[in-house]
């Protein structure tokens, strides 16, 4: 089992986080023309969040959460590919507050099939569904133990 670190985002990690948002996106979501993702939408889309950093115990960034804290709301947790399925996926969502006697919640996008069995194998659960210019989501809830 790895060790991480989990802390807010220092500005030296500004354009590393950025490049784990642009590189993962493109990975990830490949139903989505790539010339649609760009370096500068991790400020743009993570403005007024907050964001937990997850740091290899080799100082390395493995990965980040952004929380939009009002409505207990997962915005985004991205993990670098060399770093999936090691556990800081799970380190972030233990680091968030009062996990796991809180109520959080996000949207999966439903070709995102990886992402959701993670999500499910964590407790949370499928509790409604929409659509956004990326495709069809899913709601997931996370009620407490």
């Amino acid at each position: 089992m790895m060790t991480w670190t989990i802390r807010p985002p220092r500005a030296e990690d500004q354009e590393m986080l950025a490049d784990i948002y642009l590189s993962v996106r493109r990975q990830t979501f490949v139903w989505v023309d790539p010339g649609k993702f760009h370096r500068e939408d991790f400020s743009a889309h993570t403005n007024g969040e907050t964001i937990f950093v997850c740091e290899h115990v080799d100082g390395s960034l493995a990965g980040f959460l952004s929380l939009w804290p009002e409505d207990d709301f997962i915005h985004m947790l991205y993990i670098r590919p060399e770093f999936q399925g090691l556990g800081a996926g799970t380190a972030l969502l233990r680091a968030l507050p009062e996990w796991p006697q809180h109520k959080y919640r996000l949207k999966c996008l439903v070709n995102n099939r990886r992402a959701k069995a993670f999500y499910l194998s964590h407790g949370f659960a499928v509790t409604g569904n929409g659509a956004s210019p990326e495709g069809d989501y899913e709601e997931l809830s996370f009620s407490p133990v």
